[in-house]
């Protein structure tokens, strides 16, 4: 997938490392491109989950949850500090589409990340293996209000 013309230089390094990262499953340097009170929006949770660690530990390990996962479409705004990616995967036998909504600084770091899959069992299937995986650690994350 290649980057979006009206992207933000910086942004367009960041998303390339991110695409890198997501390509090789590994997601070692990806808090170099997270911003220290980056926020988390999950398909399964009201409340946002707020910090870089949060960011992290969400994206590192739904890397390895997803299975077949590939960006099929790269959608930039005008302001070139945020875009849509597209996705297709699957969980066990739960095949899932999704976007990742992506909004970055001016420098290039992720500021929020907002996921959204369809169809509800993918996103069930989805959600009780993150949920088996990171459960207890997710509540520590959550906003108070």
């Amino acid at each position: 997938m290649s980057a979006s013309p009206n992207l933000n230089p910086n942004v367009a390094a960041s998303l390339a490392k991110w695409h890198a990262m997501v390509e090789s499953k590994d997601l070692g340097g990806i808090a170099s491109i997270i911003h220290s009170d980056a926020t988390f929006r999950s398909p399964m949770a009201f409340k946002p989950y707020h910090s870089a660690q949060a960011v992290v530990l969400l994206l590192s390990t739904v890397i390895t949850v997803f299975e077949d996962f590939a960006y099929h479409r790269q959608l930039a705004t005008d302001d070139g500090l945020s875009v849509v990616l597209e996705f297709s995967a699957r969980v066990g036998e739960k095949k899932l589409k999704g976007i990742d909504l992506i909004q970055f600084d001016p420098g290039g770091l992720i500021t929020d990340f907002e996921v959204m899959i369809r169809p509800f069992n993918g996103l069930q299937a989805l959600g009780a293996e993150m949920g088996a995986r990171l459960g207890h650690l997710l509540p520590n994350y959550k906003a108070s209000a």
